[in-house]
């Protein structure tokens, strides 16, 4: 097993804090009378960042830093890891189901169709066309299509390669930059978007090549972080820009989001074990379920504990959203995700050793 890293964990924490924060304010300046204030939140949240997304990018470059090293050195390998990304994800997932079935149908009185809340069930409901149940889960597939990707070019050979990744950051961004240019086709961007965030993931990797095992170095993350960045700004300019107020978000917030992700995570990744903050690195051992639960909580805290409009209200309500969602997650993660993720544990027949993260680590800082 893979000791965990604090600083990773951190900026879990960091990133579903940031998503939880978002969508408060949102349903702040969405469904409340925010009056002079208006603007400063509405730019805030909607033209200049998105820390939704911004968090949500975070995530992302966190799964590629760790996802790819996560295949066992066993005698199934590729079973191993798919039994554990499966109980990671999977129980967790059908709690968050349940518990937003019911909140819906009780504060809402909204219910769905049997066939919608099963193909949710399996988690793959993008590839079979059906409707999220709710938005938030698009990252999910995002989450299954690395997972597959990585299967793949683990099984060829591909993944432990040095330069596997640089050379599909590069491929990605120079394509997709392209096509933002190039192609005046919303579906188009909307895959391109796809790419992009796996683009973030295997930059995640590039950085952990570079800090955890040294066989890259930081000119190779800064070539490669700039030709992400560029193919962000761009494809987002195409996707987002044009009316700020009929979208909401603008182009600079999303971004701005996926530039700034990738410059806090290099941060983070260049000094290591001294950014870590354990206060935060908790929230982020529990984020999973932070992120799953958090938008039931919110709308329970919004129904029965709203104290009116004005700043202090307004700080008031973010703060028991953010409270009550720590909270219900870490019940979720102990009687959850936890148990499940130790029984899985125990349907792997990998007799791995642990990754000799501490050398390694030593390294963090040194920019080579």
């Amino acid at each position: 097993m893979h000791r965990r890293l604090a600083f990773i964990d951190t900026l879990r924490g960091i990133a579903v804090l940031s998503v939880v924060v978002q969508h408060a304010l949102e349903v702040i300046v969405r469904e409340h009378p925010t009056g002079a204030y208006h603007a400063v939140f509405h730019d805030a949240i909607g033209y200049y960042m998105n820390f939704g997304r911004f968090g949500v990018v975070l995530f992302f470059f966190v799964s590629g830093f760790v996802v790819p090293s996560s295949f066992p050195n066993s005698p199934s390998p590729v079973h191993d890891f798919s039994i554990s990304r499966f109980f990671r994800l999977y129980p967790a997932y059908w709690t968050s189901i349940a518990l937003g079935l019911v909140t819906m149908q009780i504060i809402e009185s909204r219910t769905y169709g049997l066939s919608q809340i099963a193909a949710n069930l399996t988690m793959l409901q993008s590839f079979l066309e059906v409707p999220h149940l709710w938005d938030f889960y698009w990252t999910l597939t995002i989450e299954l299509l690395f997972y597959a990707l990585c299967i793949g070019l683990f099984m060829a050979g591909l993944l432990s390669h040095r330069f596997t990744a640089i050379a599909i950051v590069i491929a990605t961004a120079l394509a997709g930059t392209a096509v933002a240019v190039l192609v005046d086709n919303r579906a188009a961007w909307v895959v391109m978007e796809a790419v992009l965030n796996l683009s973030a993931m295997f930059l995640g990797k590039i950085i952990r090549d570079t800090v955890i095992s040294g066989t890259l170095r930081w000119r190779h993350v800064t070539a490669c972080t700039a030709l992400y960045a560029l193919f962000a700004i761009t494809l987002c300019n195409s996707r987002y820009g044009g009316v700020y107020d009929g979208n909401f978000f603008y182009s600079y917030s999303i971004g701005g989001a996926y530039v700034c992700a990738a410059l806090v995570f290099i941060l983070f990744a260049a000094f290591g074990e001294r950014m870590a903050w354990p206060p935060i690195a908790f929230v982020g051992v529990i984020s999973y379920s932070v992120y799953l639960l958090s938008p039931f909580a919110m709308v329970w805290v919004h129904r029965y504990a709203w104290l009116g409009d004005g700043p202090l209200p307004w700080f008031v309500f973010v703060t028991a959203v953010v409270a009550s969602s720590i909270f219900v997650s870490w019940v979720s993660y102990s009687v959850v995700e936890k148990p499940w993720i130790s029984f899985g544990r125990r349907l792997r027949s990998d007799r791995s050793k642990t990754d000799a993260f501490a050398p390694a680590l030593s390294r963090q800082g040194a920019m080579q």
